[in-house]
């Protein structure tokens, strides 16, 4: 029966990472290793390692603007950075919609709960206006 054995390795007592514990006892300086064969250090054709540049990607900003009035008109306008692309451009409620659910949910209900809002305003009015009519034909049918 054979057994292994390892030399145990001296523990370090010194307080300066730089100095190792030599075996006969004394404190020594750290030595670097020497580069292993075949290394870039030997090979002057090898260039060192690269590090990777990071691209930053380039952000465009543009500001896109929607003002909705009670009566359903709904008004654009585009900027990028601070210059004006497109002013006081009409667009439909149901486009306004329809981009804002495709953008967020978070977007869209807000919007939607408005354009539902305008929407009723607007089914009001109409019922006004045909009592007003209706009114009118009467008063008109009653000169004949």
């Amino acid at each position: 029966m054979t057994a292994d054995t390892l030399a145990a390795e001296p523990q370090s007592t010194a307080s300066n990472p730089a100095e190792v514990v030599n075996p006969a006892g004394g404190l020594s300086p750290a030595v670097p290793p020497t580069p292993a064969a075949g290394s870039r250090a030997e090979n002057p054709r090898t260039s060192p390692a690269r590090k990777a540049v990071g691209k930053k990607t380039k952000s465009l900003e543009l500001t896109l603007t929607v003002v909705g009035t009670a009566d359903g008109e709904w008004r654009a306008e585009l900027k990028q950075g601070t210059t004006v692309v497109a002013r006081n451009l009409a667009v439909a409620a149901a486009a306004v919609s329809r981009a804002a659910q495709e953008l967020h949910d978070d977007l869209a209900t807000p919007i939607d709960k408005v354009i539902e809002e305008a929407r009723s305003q607007q089914a009001a009015k109409v019922a006004a206006l045909e009592a007003e009519l209706d009114a009118a034909r009467q008063a008109l049918a009653g000169l004949d």
